[in-house]
């Protein structure tokens, strides 16, 4: 879409208004369509774990991005645009869709992360109407302003906070009791050598204080897509799998602590069940396929490495 005006249907009749926040907002959208932001300012999906349900950053009104005329720009961007230019760079597949059947209200969506295509990935795979309403928690840094976060906030629905700020239940919570989807990154970054880091605590202190589930989501085959340093996914379409494992909700007398470890091993399920199988997991004490290697070089050659082009997919148990 680049060079070229905004459609005026993309933008509801009476509400003509917007156009021009919109046209002051092209610059970046037209990088989030070209090479979605990556690398400069606040690039969405980047992780603000330190606290999910940290306060809005201060000077950051993002209520204009949940509008019904950007919301609808945003599902013009996403079914449009970025949804058919993932496909073209990358072989996406998603297991555990069935997974939000049951599920009417908000969840916490908590996922590893290694890439800048982890988030265009799990919203590519969502049910649309969940994903319509889905807000990704993005970092604010020094270089953050209002108009540099306009195109993640118009196509990804990135919501700056503060990581800094430490008051709990505050856009976070307000978005859940909304109805609202987040998705969180509770390694508070994108791994550096694509291992999954250790998982914080924030989102599992959301989900208690909010009485929402939380739906774990393992992401595999995204940091060989597109590793730190790079702008573009490699060549020749490299497979990327997206899992979504069964609701998960705090247990009566559950600390945070222990929750936060069951959505972390039960995050390392889902990648070891597209790494061996489904049967393999259940039947393994351990995750012995994701043990690192001792050498920091080693470990990035590993996750360097494509996916073959059909992972195991989880059997199917017949019944009755």
């Amino acid at each position: 879409m680049s060079g070229r005006e905004l459609a005026r249907w993309a933008i509801p009749a009476g509400r003509r208004g917007v156009a021009g926040a919109v046209r002051e907002a092209i610059t970046d959208l037209t990088d989030v369509a070209a090479g979605w932001h990556w690398g400069r300012g606040v690039s969405a999906p980047r992780s603000a774990e330190a606290d999910p349900a940290a306060a809005e950053a201060p000077g950051y009104d993002t209520a204009w991005a949940r509008s019904l005329p950007i919301r609808a720009l945003r599902e013009v961007v996403q079914v449009g645009v970025l949804h058919p230019l993932l496909g073209r760079q990358v072989n996406l597949e998603v297991h555990g869709v069935e997974e939000f059947g049951e599920l009417d209200g908000p969840v916490l969506l908590v996922a590893n992360h290694s890439s800048h295509l982890d988030t265009a990935a799990v919203l590519a795979t969502l049910p649309a109407g969940r994903r319509r309403r889905t807000v990704v928690a993005t970092a604010v840094d020094g270089g953050t302003t209002r108009w540099r976060a306009g195109g993640p906030a118009i196509a990804f629905h990135a919501l700056p906070i503060e990581r800094s700020d430490q008051t709990l239940a505050s856009t976070a919570g307000e978005l859940l009791a909304g109805g609202w989807t987040l998705i969180v990154y509770p390694e508070g970054s994108r791994s550096a050598d694509g291992f999954v880091g250790a998982f914080g605590s924030a989102a599992a202190q959301l989900a208690v204080e909010q009485h929402v589930p939380i739906v774990p989501v393992g992401l595999r085959g995204s940091y060989a897509a597109m590793p730190r340093g790079r702008a573009w996914p490699t060549p020749g379409r490299p497979r990327v799998s997206v899992r979504y494992g069964s609701a998960i909700r705090p247990g009566t007398g559950e600390s945070v602590e222990q929750l936060t470890s069951r959505v972390e091993t039960t995050v390392l399920q889902l990648i070891a069940e597209d790494a061996t199988s489904w049967w393999a997991v259940q039947r393994s004490a351990g995750l012995p396929a994701l043990d690192p290697p001792t050498a920091s070089w080693r470990r990035i050659w590993e996750q360097s490495a494509e996916l073959p082009p059909s992972g195991p997919a989880r059997p199917r148990i017949w019944r009755g």
